[in-house]
């Protein structure tokens, strides 16, 4: 492609000073870390004294963490100094559009992150970063190109929003028709079979295959409770028979117990033959159970029960889920005509949000490709 030129040549990347704890105050001037950027951190350190000017970061300034965490980010919390394993980007060598420039530098940074087979790049070096390709066309074009992404970018955070009013709207629906109502609330192990978890194969002795029995993560299950199957790890047979405690059956309910817990999905015949790991539970209704499994899915995904286990968090710990906990919800037993109105409820919101999610992988896709 013409107009191609190495990163190196398009600006000047400054390296931010590096601070130490014994130059942190109460009060003064904001110290930028990776962490301010990123959102994880809680309180901002502070500098008290001088640094050279080239350190300074006023609002408008863009900012790439090139260590721990790549990104690009513009600064818009005014005055404050740059920590080190971040570059402040000064345009003095070509004409470049900013919003061109970030958007750019976004797609760049996921691809070098992402490389080396899937394994993620935690760290940049500055030959590195300064021979990274940038596609640098006349500044006319480049703003032609950051005005369309601008549009694309809107019509990706409006999406997110009407995904957010439909999560809204099944929970205040749920709340609607069973919230003030009397109904017999049960524990969930009482309309199981068996509540149950997986293992990790290395750990009795057996490797992934390429093909075989598919071996169910978290990762491989979407928010909306569908399975994704294009990065699905496999075991043997063999394994699989060891493992026999947790193989599927058509109809389960999987519910994440560690990391992103809540997510959730039902095992249908076309994901099997499959097992899991350790950090999703198997739950399976009894026959004669008075749960509409669709039901149950469902209220596994409400706030009424997302209620239930943040409330066992201990302590500072990160939340992990035992399978008594699980079997421990509390379950509103509604008669069955009322769990099959809000499942009809909830399989054409359920439409919709699928709908909206393709249009947005697609609006994303495209954003990536311009």
């Amino acid at each position: 492609m013409k107009n191609i030129v190495n990163l190196g040549n398009v600006a000047t990347y400054i390296n931010g000073y590096a601070f130490k704890p014994s130059d942190w105050a109460e009060d003064g001037t904001p110290i930028i870390r990776i962490q301010d950027l990123t959102g994880n951190s809680y309180q901002m350190n502070r500098f008290k004294g001088i640094v050279d000017s080239k350190y300074d970061v006023n609002s408008g300034d863009v900012l790439i963490s090139w260590s721990a965490s790549l990104g690009v980010y513009v600064w818009n919390r005014g005055n404050a100094v740059l920590n080190q394993h971040i570059f402040k980007v000064v345009f003095d060598k070509e004409e470049v559009d900013k919003d061109f420039f970030v958007f750019q530098i976004d797609n760049l940074l996921k691809r070098a992150a992402n490389q080396a087979h899937g394994a993620t790049m935690r760290h940049l070096t500055k030959p590195v970063f300064d021979a990274l390709p940038f596609y640098l066309p006349d500044i006319k074009t480049q703003r032609l190109i950051s005005s369309k992404l601008n549009l694309i970018v809107h019509l990706i955070e409006d999406h997110h929003e009407q995904l957010k009013k439909l999560d809204e709207l099944i929970r205040s629906r749920f709340l609607e028709m069973f919230g003030n109502k009397e109904y017999s609330i049960c524990q969930l192990s009482d309309q199981c079979e068996i509540i149950t978890k997986g293992t990790t194969p290395t750990t009795i002795g057996y490797n992934f295959t390429t093909d075989g029995v598919r071996f169910i993560k978290i990762e491989d299950i979407t928010e909306e409770g569908k399975f994704d199957t294009a990065k699905m790890m496999h075991i043997s047979d063999e394994c699989n028979m060891i493992m026999k405690r947790s193989q599927l059956k058509s109809g389960d309910l999987l519910f994440s117990i560690a990391g992103a817990i809540g997510r959730c999905a039902v095992v249908t015949n076309d994901i099997l033959p499959a097992n899991i790991n350790q950090a999703l539970a198997i739950i399976r209704l009894r026959k004669d159970a008075q749960l509409s499994r669709n039901f149950l899915f469902a209220v596994l995904k409400s706030s009424y029960v997302e209620k239930q286990y943040k409330g066992l968090r201990r302590g500072g710990a990160q939340l992990n889920l035992s399978l008594k906990d699980i079997g421990n919800f509390k379950i509103l037993l509604p008669p069955e005509s009322e769990q099959e109105n809000f499942i009809d409820l909830y399989k054409q919101v359920d439409k919709s949000k699928y709908r909206g999610r393709i249009f947005l992988h697609l609006l994303e896709d495209v954003s990536y490709m311009l």
